[in-house]
């Protein structure tokens, strides 16, 4: 139960943040024609940001299923890393619908926020995407139901705060590890570079992702290189 809460509390900032951010989603479902409880059923069962906007832009326009297959594969490719990256940090009694359960709640924040953790308790990770899932479910239906009463300067700044709570995890890390630090860098100008340069502009948002994380931990890998325990016995 310790474990728990302590996911709890560890939680708590990224379901702040979402509760902010989900709001816009839930006044973009309903401008496009959904009613509140399948916005917030959407939120429920899928939780992924870039993933949902993108998923009922489609879903208004019949038909069009190849088209959110795969924007739904490039968009959420990177959980699959992530997944497998947290897999090896897990404790042993981490296993069966356990893990199915961490591939449905990892996102960008609870991976950062897990991987921080020498050896991640099943209780702890639950109790790490508690809260995110609550604030993102329940920013949903805040947004569907009471969101189109807000100013527009006001839903602007809402759609600030989830970069803002990334940074918030990011940074502390950072500033205790220059490897981790340099990896940062490494990782923002290649974001960078796929956003204003005109030759790579035109690749999907998901995969930028992806090809940004592997690149940045490739490089961080080669430059910064750990030790194996069985390198040190040697």
């Amino acid at each position: 139960m310790k474990q728990y809460l302590r996911g709890l509390r560890l939680g708590v900032p990224v379901g702040l943040g979402y509760l902010s951010v989900s709001f816009t989603f839930g006044i973009m479902a309903i401008s496009l024609g959904f009613s509140w409880w399948q916005a917030v059923l959407i939120s429920m069962v899928t939780l992924t940001s870039a993933g949902q906007l993108a998923g009922i832009q489609v879903m208004v326009n019949p038909y069009q299923y190849v088209t959110m297959l795969v924007s739904q594969l490039t968009i959420n490719m990177r959980y699959s890393f992530m997944s497998i990256s947290l897999s090896q940090r897990v404790s042993p009694s981490f296993k069966g619908i356990k893990r199915w359960l961490l591939g449905f709640f990892i996102t960008d924040e609870i991976f950062a926020i897990a991987s921080q953790e020498e050896n991640v308790d099943p209780k702890l990770f639950l109790g790490i995407a508690t809260t995110p899932w609550i604030g993102w479910t329940l920013g949903t239906l805040l947004g569907s139901l009471i969101g189109n009463v807000l100013p527009q300067v006001v839903m602007c700044a809402l759609c600030l705060a989830i970069y803002g709570m990334f940074l918030a995890i990011v940074i502390p890390p950072a500033k205790k590890s220059k490897p981790i630090m340099i990896v940062v860098i490494i990782s923002a100008i290649l974001s960078c570079i796929f956003y204003y340069v005109p030759l790579f502009s035109g690749i999907p948002s998901g995969i930028s992702i992806s090809i940004c994380a592997i690149l940045s931990s490739l490089i961080g890998a080669f430059l910064f290189p750990i030790e194996s325990e069985v390198s040190k016995n040697d």
